[in-house]
């Protein structure tokens, strides 16, 4: 006999299909293991691997690497109709929203400024409340191919009301749990201090769901500070954090995080910082986005006409180092 779950409450809010056994599937289709050369120009990797109508997550915050140079781009070419996991970020949120290519976002952790609540109020962007631990514990599960994680927090709050999470009786104890649903992004930005021409990327410092991520998603674009040699990532495989078989697309962005900081290789550009951020709380960001994306060919130019060498000299200077975090 079986017997039945027992769902107790549940939200209201949409959330992005799952579909752990069709996500197989598209892994053994798609996900080569041959070593295939995948280095390209930021350009090249948004138009491959960016459509349209994707879920799209980025990890880490816009100011801490974050893959900055990526979103940039994705805002360059006017991607339209994105539904963002906008996790433990506001910035870059705010800039793909006023850009008009967010349609949906699964939130996290957000201030609202008024690009956002325009947008929402307009009717031109749907908002799903989770919460940090929450959306990453979902890529966790989208990571591990099953449809659903127990959590323990979200059930009684506001943004359960508006999530896809469901509270189930635990079939082993008998008591409230509540349950989110696996996330099995479109395509996942990913910005790493080391990465060969593969994929084989190698992160230093601080992260919160960077392998997970890459397990979960589709496609995976990977924007790297520096390009090492594959012996030198044989010769330690222990620093490879994300495999090449998980990665489609590698990117060469030195300063790819910026005005972020990344750690071990250059601080935060204090005055950039101070100046998106009061865009996206106080508005301007239309003029932001045309001097800093749309008034410059790419990455490297924006570098080379708006910040500097000279400035980007200070960044590095300023960063912590400590002897042996970095190889």
């Amino acid at each position: 006999m079986v017997k039945e779950l027992e769902i107790l409450a549940e939200g209201e809010g949409e959330y992005h299909p799952v579909d752990p056994d069709g996500f197989r599937q598209w892994v053994r289709d798609h996900k080569k293991r041959a070593l295939v050369p995948k280095l390209m120009s930021a350009k090249e990797a948004i138009e491959r691997f960016v459509q349209d109508g994707d879920y799209l997550v980025y990890e880490c915050n816009y100011l801490q690497r974050g893959p900055a140079a990526l979103i940039r781009e994705i805002i360059r070419q006017r991607k339209r109709n994105l539904w963002l996991g906008a996790k433990f970020t506001w910035v870059a949120a705010a800039l793909l929203v006023e850009a008009g290519c967010v349609s949906k976002m699964d939130v996290g952790f957000f201030l609202f400024g008024p690009t956002v609540d325009r947008a929402v109020k307009e009717g031109r962007v749907k908002i799903y409340e989770y919460s940090n631990v929450v959306m990453t514990n979902r890529i966790k599960a989208g990571a591990m191919g099953i449809p659903f994680l127990p959590v323990r927090s979200f059930g009684g709050t506001d943004g359960f009301n508006y999530s896809g999470a469901k509270i189930i009786r635990d079939p082993y104890t008998g008591q409230p749990t509540v349950i989110v649903p696996a996330l099995n992004p479109d395509v996942a930005l990913i910005h790493v201090h080391q990465a060969d021409v593969y994929g084989n990327a190698r992160v230093f410092g601080t992260g919160i769901s960077d392998v997970e991520s890459a397990l979960a998603s589709k496609k995976v674009i990977i924007s790297t500070e520096e390009i090492v040699d594959t012996e030198e990532i044989r010769h330690n495989p222990g620093l490879t954090a994300i495999p090449y078989y998980c990665v489609d697309a590698v990117v060469h962005l030195p300063f790819g995080a910026y005005p972020g900081e990344m750690a071990g290789r250059y601080a935060s550009d204090v005055e950039h910082v101070v100046q998106v951020v009061g865009a996206t709380m106080r508005g301007g960001l239309e003029v932001y986005l045309e001097k800093w994306v749309y008034g410059v060919e790419d990455h490297f130019d924006m570098l080379d006409r708006l910040v500097g060498w000279k400035r980007l000299q200070q960044l590095v200077q300023r960063a912590t180092i400590k002897e042996g975090y970095l190889p």
